[in-house]
């Protein structure tokens, strides 16, 4: 595979041929077609014709295909040895709410040619729910809280009904995505906004993965691990979301954040934000150290957030 722990490294001639589809090719995925650029062909589909020049100026080869139209899709089946699936879920509103369609019309055009050999896909780590704090590996069964989380659960079945048809398909479970140079990667906007967390005795454990780190950890998952395996995409921190924040502004020279008890929340954060203080586990990464070998360039959201300074 590609060098993905020394992008400079060597580069085999036989993965030149090798094409790699990006599917949801946004910040991610754009770090990604970065780290591989050289090395292997990558394309990536969009759905915003205007987005073309700025992909075929990433070095990316786009290819115009909406998930929400089944039909373009065909353009994709065929095309590439390796996919990378980051596109997130369909909304449905009314009686079938849970499902992700998009991501069971991407599988089955994927399947009306030659199959690609390996298909990695970015779930959630909220497929599991609220766990208490406690740690959660890779074999804990998913217990989705919310609407967005259950639309997961139901991608991954799709995503490993395409590995039952012999594609190697590796899922991670990925927790929230910083990077200084992302847009709104850090904690910097809510600090200055002046978001209140959650008191000590409320507070929550949270999970986190640089953006750069998650990239090389996509690329992994294209050439490592068995079939049908998951992974946790989650750096080594154990930390409470307001440790977090108050971590991010002494790093900042900010001031730190208002503490709140769990019932001011409720009535003064938006329930997208709530939604994220309701759950509480630590990730257990060492699938992901182990079997994709993977070296943690950020290991600690300090680390990470350090690089902002």
């Amino acid at each position: 595979m590609p060098s993905i722990n020394s992008p400079l490294g060597a580069r085999p001639s036989r993965f030149r041929r090798e094409r790699v589809l990006v599917v949801g090719c946004g910040d991610v995925g754009l770090r990604v077609a970065g780290l591989l650029r050289g090395r292997v062909n990558v394309l990536a589909s969009t759905s915003s014709p205007p987005r073309v020049p700025a992909l075929r100026q990433a070095g990316v080869r786009p290819i115009v295909a909406d998930l929400d139209d089944p039909t373009s899709l065909r353009r994709l089946s065929g095309i590439a040895s390796r996919v990378l699936h980051l596109a997130p879920p369909s909304r449905v509103e009314g009686g079938e709410w849970w499902r992700d369609a998009r991501t069971l019309a991407l599988v089955r055009a994927l399947r009306l040619r030659s199959l690609p050999s390996s298909l990695a896909y970015g779930s959630t780590s909220g497929v599991y729910g609220d766990c208490g704090g406690a740690v959660v590996a890779e074999t804990r069964a998913a217990r989705p809280d919310t609407p967005r989380a259950h639309r997961r659960v139901d991608a991954e079945r799709s995503v490993r009904w395409l590995g039952r048809a012999g594609v190697s398909v590796r899922i991670l479970r990925i927790p929230g995505i910083y990077a200084p140079d992302r847009e709104g990667g850090t904690p910097r906007e809510r600090l200055q906004r002046g978001t209140p967390v959650l008191r000590v005795e409320d507070d929550v454990y949270t999970n986190h993965i640089h953006a750069d780190d998650l990239a090389r950890v996509c690329i992994a998952a294209l050439w490592r691990g068995g079939p049908l395996r998951v992974f946790n995409a989650s750096d080594d921190s154990e930390i409470k979301m307001g440790d977090y924040v108050e971590l991010a502004a002494r790093l900042y020279g900010m001031p730190p954040p208002p503490r709140i008890a769990r019932e001011e929340a409720r009535a003064q954060l938006p329930l997208s934000l709530l939604s994220f203080m309701g759950e509480s586990r630590r990730l257990d990464n060492t699938r992901l150290k182990r079997e994709l070998r993977i070296r943690l360039r950020y290991p600690t959201v300090e680390s990470g957030l350090l690089s902002d300074r």
